[in-house]
């Protein structure tokens, strides 16, 4: 059963390799992590007062392509 799996994931990472894709390793912050939501709660407050914010903020308003969302 096992094997069967691996070599799904294999053919299929095949085909897409052979569409020209590649993978590729990505690491986030980790959301659990104690002191998260704080340090996330930090660097809004810091951002609320930075003029540069405002000013790409209302920049990336004047940008955005928001049909289709609610």
């Amino acid at each position: 059963m096992r094997t069967d799996i691996s070599e799904r994931v294999e053919r299929h990472r095949a085909k897409l390799r052979e569409a020209g894709l590649r993978p590729i390793q990505l690491w986030v912050p980790d959301t659990k992590r104690k002191g998260f939501a704080k340090e996330c709660k930090k660097q809004s407050l810091l951002l609320k007062v930075d003029p540069q914010e405002r000013e790409i903020a209302a920049w990336l308003e004047t940008i955005a392509d928001k049909d289709g969302w609610h």
